[in-house]
């Protein structure tokens, strides 16, 4: 993909259904009884590798474009496939299968793709095992072949780093398990959507917050619950780039129709705001208990932070609420007066690809200075980004934050292998174009 560099972003605009309610919703789904219609579902890659997935096990599914109808199949009916099942590129969808399938009684093989197959898996691994599932891997990554039980024990589980995924795999598999198990967050809060998605079908769940950043959920098991209609608001994290870039633009003037605003998710708005960044938020509303509205940017202050002295530094739980934004935010910190440094981030390493280094390599190339950390970068500020050749790395957000940063340079950049942003947000180029004056 080919950019020149835009004067300014105007418009309105929808972004595709969130990819993370999409696959939790369709899941918990499959798991009640009766049948659930989700609408405004992902048409993300990820997200149809969780259909596959659940196909392949005996749910039966029927999609027309964005809506899903899904025949609950009850906790324990799912069927025993003989061939592994392809999680494609999608973390979500193999940490949080392996929950479900840690608590049925037969062997199942997950497995994805190259990059997939490199990520780490011992943090699911390790739970799902003390919880009685049998579970073999290579050195902690895929492919996973895990054994259920009938009877698997509930457990207390303090979550070694943040991470949603886990939390979420190890409820899913607490639905099935005899007694009460409790994830407890003492590290910074992840994103909820688990949570209130069994809140929104009647599943037994509680939820403690004892101290900022802290606390304990609670699922019990064996659960029983009834299908329920979702409807997905726009995923954030895909309105986030279109957000910064109206933010960086001046004289943008932008609205973003039907985005989730979760507030575990939406930290991102807050960091924006701090730095200068008009942003609005109207038309409010709940959608299958999540909020929703509708968000406003006008591009008249971020970018002239330039000549401001605002510093920004993320770390911390700060870092856990941003983890899907920092490469994003990283190209927002170059042109910022004092830069940007991001710490506790070397879960960025373990990503579609090593986030860290690659944004970094890709930043240096448009003419940003860059320190890279183990844990982070300290990209400083000022830069004037030139057009250049980026490599993606197969990686979604690098594609798209790089993309971004194509509209703020000085000359035309190439993006490399731009084709992967379809694993999150298959109509990207061309929501961001429709919004672009030159």
């Amino acid at each position: 993909m080919k950019i020149k560099p835009a004067r300014r972003l105007s418009g309105r605009c929808q972004v595709p259904g969130d990819k993370s309610i999409s696959h939790r919703a369709v899941l918990i789904a499959a798991l009640a009884n009766g049948t659930s219609h989700i609408s405004n579902f992902s048409t993300s890659l990820d997200c149809a590798a969780t259909l596959s997935c659940l196909q392949a096990l005996g749910v039966s599914l029927e999609r027309q474009g964005n809506r899903i109808r899904v025949e609950g199949n009850g906790p324990r009916r799912l069927r025993s496939q003989s061939s592994p099942l392809d999680c494609g590129n999608s973390g979500t969808t193999m940490r949080l299968l392996a929950g479900i399938l840690a608590a049925q009684d037969f062997p199942t093989i997950l497995t994805g793709d190259d990059s997939l197959n490199l990520r780490p898996m011992k943090r699911i691994i390790e739970p799902l095992q003390r919880m009685g599932a049998q579970i073999f891997s290579l050195d902690g990554h895929p492919p996973l072949q895990i054994t259920g039980s009938k009877t698997l024990k509930p457990i207390r589980y303090e979550l070694p780093v943040p991470s949603a995924q886990v939390k979420s795999c190890v409820l899913l598999a607490g639905l099935h398990a005899d007694g009460r198990t409790e994830v407890i967050e003492r590290r910074g809060l992840t994103r909820d959507h688990t949570e209130r998605l069994l809140q929104w079908f009647g599943a037994s769940i509680e939820i403690k917050s004892v101290n900022p950043g802290e606390s304990t959920c609670a699922v019990d098991g064996p659960a029983d619950f009834s299908a329920k209609d979702v409807r997905v608001p726009g995923d954030f994290s895909a309105a986030a780039f279109l957000i910064a870039a109206a933010a960086l633009l001046a004289g943008s003037e932008i609205e973003i129709e039907g985005v989730g605003l979760n507030p575990t998710r939406t930290q991102f708005l807050d960091t924006l705001r701090a730095l200068g960044a008009q942003i609005e938020i109207g038309s409010e509303r709940d959608e299958s208990n999540e909020p929703a509205g509708t968000v406003r940017v006008s591009g008249s202050s971020l970018r002239e932070n330039v000549e401001k002295e605002i510093s920004l530094t993320i770390s911390g739980p700060l870092t856990a609420a941003l983890i899907d934004e920092l490469p994003l935010l990283a190209v927002v910190g170059s042109q910022l007066a004092t830069g940007l440094i991001i710490r506790d981030a070397r879960e960025l390493r373990f990503k579609e690809t090593d986030r860290i280094k690659v944004t970094a390599k890709n930043l240096k190339a448009m003419g940003a200075a860059v320190e890279e950390f183990d844990d982070g970068l300290r990209i400083i500020g000022a830069a004037r980004l030139k057009g250049a050749t980026i490599e993606s790395f197969g990686d979604h957000r690098i594609a798209m934050a790089f993309s971004i940063a194509a509209h703020l340079a000085e000359g035309e950049s190439e993006i490399k292998g731009s084709e992967c942003i379809s694993v999150s947000f298959p109509n990207f180029f061309a929501v961001l174009e429709s919004l672009v004056e030159r």
